[in-house]
Parts: C-alpha cells; sequence; structure tokens
C-alpha cells in the first residue's frame, strides 16, 4: 500500500507516465500524494497499481512500472486504500518514417492570425515573411500548405467577384501599392519548395462585425444586401439564397481558372456557430414552404450547404479534373446519443448545429479529402482524441453506417495552438497524436496543423518534436480517382560529381511529360537503391523548366561510398520507375 505521511493526506497523483511505445522500454509511475502541511511531495509506493485495459498496457502491481502491450489507450491507478489516482496511457508503435503522408499547415490571415504581419502591408516585407514562414515549415519537414485565400469574402488576389482584402492592404478594395499578385507568389513559392498549395476559402463570413458600411461599395454584401444575415456580431451570406451561392462558386471558379492551385480548401464554418442570437431565414424557408417544398428546416438548411458542396466540387473538376477539393469540418458529426451510428461524444454537431452534413458529402463523391479538426486531447471528457479518431477511420470505411468504403482522403486537423495550453501541458500530447494516427495505417493519409504561427512558436518544443516526426521526407499519397494518372517516364542521371563536402546530381528527362517533381534515393556503399525502403528516399527536388535538373546532396558522408537513383512524379504524386544507377567514390 502506498505509506502516508502523520499529516493529512489530501489527494495523490501519478506522474512520469502518459506514453508508451510497444516493445520500448518500461516506464516506472510515481505517485505524488497533496499534504496539508508539506504540499506536494513523492509517496513511498507498494502493491497499490493496477491497469484497466491489460492488454494494452501492464503494470507491476508492486513496482509501478508500465510497459506498452499493443496500440491503444487505457487508464493507470495508484490507490492508497482511501484514495486512487488515475493517469491516462496512450500506447503506440514504435516511430516509423511512412513514405506517403501529407504533412500541412494551415496559414490563416483573417485578423492576421498567421500572416501577413498585423499592420504591415509593404509588399516586399509581406513577401519576405511568408517566405520565412514557408521556409520554417519545410524545415519542419511539411509538403503541403493550406493559405487562407478569401478570410471574409476578400481577396487575396485581382478578383472580378470579391474585393482586395483589408488584411492584406490595410484597406479593403486597395491593391498592394507595388501592383504584385500575392496569390500567384505564394503558389509560386510552395512549389519551390515542393509544397502543394491549397487555396483555402471561407464561402459564407462575410465580415467580422455588422458594420455593412465598413465594407468596400464593391463587396457583394454592399451591392446585394438582400444576400446577408447578421448574426451574434458577423455578417454571413445566407446560404439559402441560390444567388449568393452562384455567386461564391463563381469566385472559386475564378481562382481554378486562373492560377495554378492544387486544392481549394474550406474549413468548419457553415451555417454560424449556434449562439443567443438565431439565425434569421424565415423568410426565405417561408418562401420553399410556400412553394411546395416539404423539408424541415434542418434538413433544408442541410440541403443548401450540401448545394454549395456538390456545385463547387462539380465547378473545379470542369475546369481543372486535378485539382483537389477538400473541407477540414468540425470533427464530431453525430453525438452517439442522438445517432447511434454517430461518435462517443458529447459535443457540438455539425448535422444539428451548423447543418453541415459531412457523411452525405463523402457517400456522394463530391469530396477528395477530408481533414476533421480533432482539436480534443486524448481522454477529453467531451470529445476524447482517441474515440474521435476511431470513429472517422471507420467513418470513411463505411463501417459506421454499412454504406462501403468512400474514395477520399482522411487527413487529421491537429490543434498546434492548444499546445501549452489546459490539458495539453504534456509535451508529449501532439506527437503521440501523430504517431496514434500512423498506427492507423493507410486509413489516415497525413496531418494538418492549426496554426503556422503556434507551430512556429515552439511553445514545449513541439515544433522540433513534429520535425522529428518528420525527420525523413514523405511523398503525398496518391488519389487514384483522380485524373493524371499515368506516372511520367524514369529520368535519366547523366553527370555525378563530387565537390569538397557535397555530391551534385544531373539528370535529365524522358518521355513527352514533364514532371512535376523528383524523389532522390541514396544508399551507402554500392548497389541499386530500393524505392520501398523510407530510410532510402533522401529528399524531393521541384522540376525547373531547365533541360538539365541539378541537386546538392551536401548530407552525404565523404568517407564513404553512396549509390543514387532519381524516380519522376507527376503533380498528382504517381511515381515512375527508378533512373539508372550511379555510384560516388569515397572522397581522396
Amino acid at each position: 500500500m502506498l505509506q502516508n505521511r502523520p499529516d493529512e493526506l489530501q489527494s495523490i497523483e501519478i506522474r512520469n507516465v502518459f506514453s508508451l511505445s510497444v516493445g520500448g522500454e518500461p516506464v516506472k509511475a510515481k505517485v505524488f500524494g497533496e499534504y496539508a502541511a508539506a504540499g506536494c511531495i513523492e509517496i513511498p509506493i507498494g502493491s497499490a497499481f493496477a491497469c484497466d485495459n491489460p492488454a494494452i498496457a501492464a503494470i507491476d502491481a508492486e513496482t509501478g512500472e508500465v510497459r506498452g502491450i499493443t496500440p491503444g489507450v487505457t487508464t493507470i491507478t495508484a490507490s492508497d486504500g482511501h484514495q486512487m489516482a488515475r493517469q491516462l496511457v496512450v500506447v503506440t508503435n514504435p516511430v516509423t518514417h511512412p513514405k506517403r503522408e501529407l504533412r500541412g499547415a494551415w496559414i490563416s490571415t483573417v485578423v492576421n492570425i498567421d500572416w501577413p504581419t498585423k499592420g504591415v502591408f509593404e509588399p516586399e516585407r509581406q513577401r519576405a515573411d511568408y517566405v520565412y514562414l514557408l521556409d520554417e515549415l519545410a524545415r519542419t519537414g511539411m509538403n503541403a500548405v493550406f493559405v487562407q485565400v478569401r478570410p471574409t469574402s476578400d481577396s487575396f488576389h485581382s478578383s472580378e467577384y470579391f474585393p482586395w482584402s483589408h488584411w492584406l492592404t490595410g484597406k479593403q478594395g486597395v491593391a498592394p501599392s507595388d501592383g504584385s499578385d500575392p496569390l500567384r507568389f505564394m503558389i509560386e513559392e510552395a512549389h519551390m519548395r515542393n509544397m502543394e498549395f491549397h487555396a483555402w476559402i471561407n464561402p459564407y463570413r462575410v465580415s467580422m462585425d455588422t458594420d455593412v458600411s465598413q465594407l468596400d461599395p464593391s463587396h457583394p454584401a454592399r451591392l446585394h444586401p438582400e444576400w446577408v444575415v447578421p448574426n451574434n456580431g458577423k455578417l454571413y451570406f445566407n446560404p439559402g439564397i441560390e444567388e449568393a451561392k452562384n455567386y461564391i462558386v463563381a469566385g472559386v471558379t475564378e481562382i481554378v481558372r486562373k492560377y495554378d492551385v492544387d486544392g481549394i480548401h474550406m474549413d468548419d464554418y457553415f451555417y454560424p456557430y449556434p449562439g443567443p442570437e438565431a439565425f434569421d431565414d424565415a423568410k426565405q424557408y417561408g418562401d420553399y414552404i410556400n412553394g411546395g417544398g416539404t423539408f424541415s428546416l434542418g434538413d433544408w438548411r442541410r440541403e443548401n450547404v450540401n448545394s454549395i458542396v456538390s456545385d463547387l466540387h462539380r465547378a473545379i473538376k470542369e475546369f481543372k479534373p486535378y485539382v483537389k477539393f477538400g473541407i477540414s469540418p468540425f470533427a464530431i458529426w453525430r453525438n452517439k446519443a442522438i445517432d447511434p451510428t454517430g461518435s462517443d461524444t458529447d459535443g457540438e454537431q455539425n448535422y444539428d448545429g451548423l447543418y453541415a452534413d459531412t457523411r452525405t458529402w463523402m457517400k456522394q463523391g463530391w469530396l477528395d479529402y477530408i481533414a476533421p479538426q480533432n482539436y480534443w486531447h486524448f481522454g477529453s471528457p467531451a470529445a476524447a482524441y482517441e474515440k474521435v479518431i476511431d470513429w472517422w477511420t471507420k467513418e470513411i470505411e463505411g463501417e459506421n453506417d454499412n454504406s462501403g468504403k468512400h474514395d477520399l482522403h482522411l487527413y487529421i486537423g491537429q490543434a498546434a495552438y492548444r499546445v501549452g495550453r489546459d490539458d495539453w501541458t504534456n509535451p508529449d500530447q501532439l506527437p503521440a497524436q501523430l504517431r496514434y494516427n500512423r498506427d492507423r495505417g493507410d486509413q489516415i493519409s497525413g496531418s494538418i496543423m492549426f496554426s503556422t504561427s503556434h507551430l512556429l512558436a515552439n511553445t514545449l518544443g513541439v515544433q522540433d518534436a513534429v520535425r522529428t516526426a518528420y525527420a525523413r521526407p514523405a511523398l503525398i499519397p496518391v488519389m487514384p480517382w483522380l485524373a493524371g494518372d499515368e506516372p511520367p517516364s524514369a529520368p535519366a542521371i547523366v553527370e555525378l560529381q563530387r565537390l569538397d563536402d557535397a555530391v551534385r546530381l544531373s539528370w535529365r528527362d524522358s518521355g513527352d511529360a514533364k514532371p512535376a517533381y523528383y524523389a532522390v534515393y541514396r544508399i551507402p556503399g554500392e548497389g541499386t537503391p530500393d524505392p520501398n525502403d523510407t530510410a532510402q528516399l533522401l529528399a524531393t527536388v521541384r522540376r525547373t523548366d531547365d533541360e538539365l535538373q541539378v541537386f546538392m546532396d551536401d548530407t552525404v558522408d565523404s568517407d564513404r561510398a553512396n549509390a543514387y537513383a532519381i524516380t519522376a512524379l507527376n503533380r498528382q504524386h504517381h511515381e515512375s520507375g527508378m533512373s539508372n544507377t550511379v555510384t560516388v567514390s569515397t572522397r581522396p
């Protein structure tokens, strides 16, 4: 039993154990007591430990030594005979480095959360700040960015439909002072670092306040005030107005038509989150009923949202079938208490609160990926991270409602912004979430961090931890249902040159199709690199317009021989066969 001190023991807690690796070194749980006089001190321990699920973690009843058995989440306990302490334990497989994994970050522009820097309107400085963000994200291992280009029904590019954003220039409707095209620049810089660029839009949000007079005269909310609903301190387009929906779709089509984006992205804002003030669409719903409509108000609203999701999918694919369309919704579709096919959670619901029926979108094939914002911690009472993950992995497989597997990727929205707050004070909370995701194999195709500034703040070392998790480069997973499934021809290495502290590798394309980028493989010694061995993937390199492509390997060990080979990939990440293999000898 735990040995009490003479003064009053008020409570006990378990420390020193949170996450374990299957087959890894055991960790000894430590028990601390809070005493009325002595404060918090470690308590000598006896046979007082237990585990709720020994199949996941085994604990020695006397010493408190805990070992990971199989991936999962369980709880260990310690008791002094009068009081009990409980500690959640996450068990994951040993760290792996998958060859294919989307590693993304949101760059939020509304209220200048991430970029541009608040109060900085000089285009040159903005470009430098953006490049810094990309460089840091690349250093952290990211291969995709999701940049908010329409935060409040405005634009970060010249548009026929929406005025220039005041988050960009300081005044809505005013272009950058040097006449530049920020969106084109952002895309080009992302592609230079071989990152996918997803243009992130908020379809319905008009402004962060209700003062219409502050909007530019050209703003559609000024031109069509009948499209707009004030609600809980903000302005929104009314999803029940067909003309407003068509206008939003046209604005997105403009982006797809004019810019080399890899994807169009929407987040969790559909009908506003419920607040004190009800959303006033009584007139539109009344018109619908008077016209013979039979849907309930909830079903009618869901159909309005379904309509814009469907129309956006159709418009994007009509212009560029290879451009991806994805949504990052609030992570609870419905609670199990409301719908037996829902998740074991107790929180706001997409279906009933935001009128966003994610299940229907997946069934209808309107999305290429879905990225639920799982912003809870392991064991969260309202929505435990692990329970939300378990539900979504079953949802994309169609297991929750027996509907069959859906053709889309599942990415997970990760709450980098919560690290260091409340129940996020354990430095391994978010890294353990990434490992937990990877234990789902191909069911989870990657993660997206919110937000970039919070990640780069490196609170509790979170950026360092993510960089460690992403230590090896990764290709983005293939979406076989998209157009462009024919891989390029294998390139041909034409020169390998050893320099003082680097190796210069040069190659040419073969075949007619131009690749989007290349994967460079390296092995020590002689032999042929294996593209299926993730440890041999050295780097990805964006294609340039030059006839000869070049890569400088400045990480090479000059004291040993190394063999190289290269593959070519198209923009949908289909990979060619291997090039010829070349070997560089040790430094003389």
